[in-house]
């Protein structure tokens, strides 16, 4: 069957029609039908001759072909085997597309390596090379994937992407609001985030239930290294938020209570002029990678 590049959406429902299958909304198929927003995501993306993209969701390779225009290599990855098959005709004539048939998590704390070893493979050809995740995200695949990119020693560059509108609130939040948890620290910590555009469901097809924005993401290399260890602060920060209205002192006592004493707790937070009645949801972010430095610091002297 013939697939047009311009992927509205009554060519996108001619084609499911003749291949004689439905989007599946359990995978997050939600095609993006405007161009106008395509070439928005593009521009934002800012891609060049030294970029390698990671494309999650290839879907039906819409996207897919404007990635490869601008940049070195495309790494492009699709779970769904019977779409996998409508994008491959469609960028089966593009020398930088490598479009992968498989899942792009190993598991909800890890990539795949599969998709990390071809992305590797890509940076290795020069030295300037940089990554950067230009896709519209798949819903139920877009935290982990984020989050673990952040996560990973991968040289990344930049990351605009499609994501559930919900998920966009919590990754900009502040301290004190119903939004900020562990996902806004981890992120923020490290990155720059920017809420580019919302999306209103009737820009898609299928439609969504639910808004959608177009974020883009950015290294902050100076914040990154106030951080220490990354996995330790990746875990304190998950497990303080799981308490997050309780004081810090007795989470902090219940997280250690079988490494560190109360006197010794009292005495990591006292020089960081925090009262008593703290809790980590109204801390900045600044403020809880000094807290997590000072007790991971406190911990390798008693070992």
């Amino acid at each position: 069957m013939k697939i047009s590049e311009r992927q509205t959406r009554s060519a996108l429902m001619k084609l499911f029609e003749q291949g004689g299958f439905h989007p599946r909304t359990d995978l997050g198929q939600n095609f993006l039908i405007d161009l106008n927003l395509i070439d928005y995501i593009l521009e934002a993306a800012d891609l060049g001759p030294s970029d390698v993209v990671l494309e999650v969701g290839a879907g039906t390779g819409g996207l897919t072909t404007h990635l490869a225009s601008g940049a070195a290599a495309v790494v492009s990855v699709e779970v769904d085997h019977r779409i996998c098959g409508l994008a491959r005709e469609v960028v089966a004539h593009l020398g930088n597309v490598t479009l992968l048939d498989c899942d792009a998590l190993k598991n909800k704390n890890r990539i795949s390596p599969i998709v990390l070893d071809h992305v590797a493979r890509e940076l290795a050809v020069a030295p300037s090379r940089r990554l950067k995740l230009v896709a519209n995200l798949p819903y139920s695949i877009a935290t982990p994937l984020i989050s673990n990119l952040v996560a990973s020693d991968l040289a990344w560059d930049m990351m605009v992407v499609t994501i559930q509108w919900e998920l966009a609130e919590r990754i900009r939040a502040k301290p004190g609001s119903e939004h900020y948890g562990a996902l806004s620290v981890w992120l923020q910590s490290q990155c720059d985030v920017k809420v580019l555009k919302k999306l209103r469901p009737t820009v898609f097809w299928p439609r969504p239930q639910v808004d959608s924005a177009i974020v883009q993401i950015v290294p902050a290399p100076e914040r990154r290294e106030q951080i220490g260890d990354r996995a330790f602060f990746h875990d304190f920060i998950r497990r303080l938020f799981q308490q997050r209205r309780k004081f810090l002192r007795s989470v902090l006592g219940s997280m250690y209570r079988k490494e560190l004493t109360r006197s010794e707790i009292d005495s990591l937070l006292e020089p960081l002029q925090l009262k008593d009645s703290g809790r980590a949801e109204e801390l900045d972010v600044a403020k809880l990678v000094e807290i997590a430095r000072a007790v991971e610091l406190r911990l390798r002297e008693k070992v």
